[in-house]
């Protein structure tokens, strides 16, 4: 009689327990293994060569590649003058084409989102578009524009405007216009999403307040897409930084990036241990232009936008 009865209550919560813990792992489990897949990818595709990387910069290797001894010879061989003026090279590179990006991109995202209309989406389409294409093409597409008998040099020609061609290639202003042309949708992309979530009701009830418009965008518009616009910066000053093969191909390879010497560096084998100590030493600039440019944000954030808080990432 007492096994009947426990067959009758025990067995049904019995069941329910294994199912109950199989809906908890599917519930938690199954997330974690597929996040945990891609952690290990990135441990073992990205730590584990920077580690690699940093550790062989502080070791003289063999013909053979193995690790002989300590040394910090490598870094005593860059720490002149010429390699430091290669780094200042970079950060003024990615400096000026963030500027220029976000100078440009800001007014474009905040008209395609208040003031494109039905045309929204398909000026969208042709800030994207770029990328369906190799960058390669581009590059090459802009040398026919720039050229001595170019598209540019000929319209103006035919307007009068100059009498002999002018020549756009090799020069500053190539590397800085394929800079901007390329990183723009970097800086364009965040800003507009973040536009496109804006509440417009605000703009409206700050007008309504008695702000202007200068007034409107200064204090309610830039402190809600701040986070927007700093990812943006990001997104084009760090890339920005390593570029090499823009200058490369447009500026005629007059003036040395970082990316150039690190290039030049391991591509040989005897001098690959100084570009792997020049990498860890650029890295190391990178990290001190974006605590630079953190503060900096920081400071014409206050200045520009008065008294309203700093909005944390």
């Amino acid at each position: 009689m007492a096994t009947a009865l426990e067959n009758d209550f025990i067995t049904p919560h019995s069941t329910k327990k294994p199912k109950t813990q199989l809906r908890k792992f599917l519930k938690g489990g199954i997330p974690f293994a597929i996040g945990s897949t891609a952690f290990i990818w990135q441990v073992i595709f990205f730590y584990l060569p920077l580690f690699i990387l940093i550790t062989s910069s502080f070791f003289k290797l063999s013909a053979s590649g193995h690790f002989e001894s300590f040394t910090v010879e490598h870094f005593k061989s860059i720490l002149t003058l010429t390699y430091f003026k290669v780094i200042a090279n970079s950060v003024s590179l990615a400096f000026v084409t963030t500027l220029l990006c976000l100078i440009l991109g800001f007014p474009l995202a905040y008209c395609i989102v208040f003031h494109s209309g039905k045309l929204k989406n398909f000026l969208l389409f042709l800030i994207i578009i770029p990328f369906w294409t190799n960058f390669i093409l581009h590059i090459y597409a802009w040398f026919f524009v720039l050229e001595k008998h170019g598209f540019i040099n000929n319209i103006l020609l035919q307007l009068g405007c100059i009498s002999h061609p002018i020549h756009f290639l090799n020069s500053h202003f190539s590397i800085y216009l394929m800079m901007v042309y390329f990183y723009l949708p970097f800086m364009v992309l965040p800003i507009f999403s973040s536009l496109e979530r804006f509440d417009h009701s605000l703009l409206e009830a700050s007008l309504d307040l008695g702000a202007n418009k200068n007034q409107t965008i200064r204090r309610i518009l830039i402190p809600v897409s701040m986070n927007a616009i700093r990812s943006g910066i990001y997104l084009v000053f760090i890339p920005a930084f390593g570029e090499f093969v823009i200058p490369e191909l447009m500026g005629g390879a007059k003036d040395l990036f970082i990316g150039n010497v690190i290039s030049f560096f391991i591509m040989d084998h005897q001098t690959a241990p100084l570009g792997v100590a020049f990498t860890v030493l650029s890295t190391t600039a990178l990290l001190v232009a974006l605590v630079v440019l953190q503060f900096a944000l920081k400071k014409l954030y206050q200045l520009f936008v008065g008294e309203v808080k700093w909005a944390k990432a």
